[in-house]
């Protein structure tokens, strides 16, 4: 999981630095006495960019609300926490899923924005590929991650302003 957690702030950030946008992201250690609410926090000064990030990396087709999703002391689910948080902060939600498939199969890596994540929990078990698939598709090359669209006027974070189209 870690190292998936690191894959998706390395992606990000070269995202910011081939785009030449003010940005940074950066993971957040767990520890055993505070509270991590998310994995990955994005900050910049533009509000499309001020983010955080839940990564899940998991082996299987589907991700299930109650196996990959923890409770805390207080029995608080990890996705009412997560969306707490949001709200709080002001930042946009993504849940980042890698699918592992086993030695010799290719990794699928996904960007789902939190209220589609929402959309679905409480209402089904858990969210299939095919589901994440119809969201931001991670590109993979070699053991990177990256973003599509660096080099046309794609913006998978966020749609893009008057501006900039």
């Amino acid at each position: 999981m870690a190292n998936f957690e690191r894959e998706i702030t390395y992606c990000i950030n070269r995202f910011f630095t081939h785009r030449q946008i003010h940005g940074f992201a950066y993971r957040l250690k767990q520890s055993k006495f505070n509270t991590q609410y998310v994995d990955v926090l994005v900050d910049s000064l533009d509000p499309r960019y001020y983010l955080a990030i839940e990564c899940k990396s998991i082996s299987g087709k589907k991700l299930y609300f109650s196996q990959h999703f923890h409770s805390d002391k207080n029995n608080v689910h990890q996705v009412d926490a997560i969306s707490d948080f949001i709200k709080k902060t002001g930042r946009r939600g993504f849940l980042a899923v890698e699918f592992r498939f086993g030695a010799g199969r290719a990794k699928e890596a996904y960007l789902m924005p939190w209220d589609v994540v929402l959309r679905y929990y409480g209402n089904v078990p858990g969210i299939s590929i095919d589901d994440f698939r119809l969201c931001c598709a991670l590109d993979r090359s070699g053991e990177e991650y990256d973003l599509p669209g660096l080099d046309t006027n794609q913006y998978p974070l966020s749609p893009p302003t008057d501006g900039e189209v």
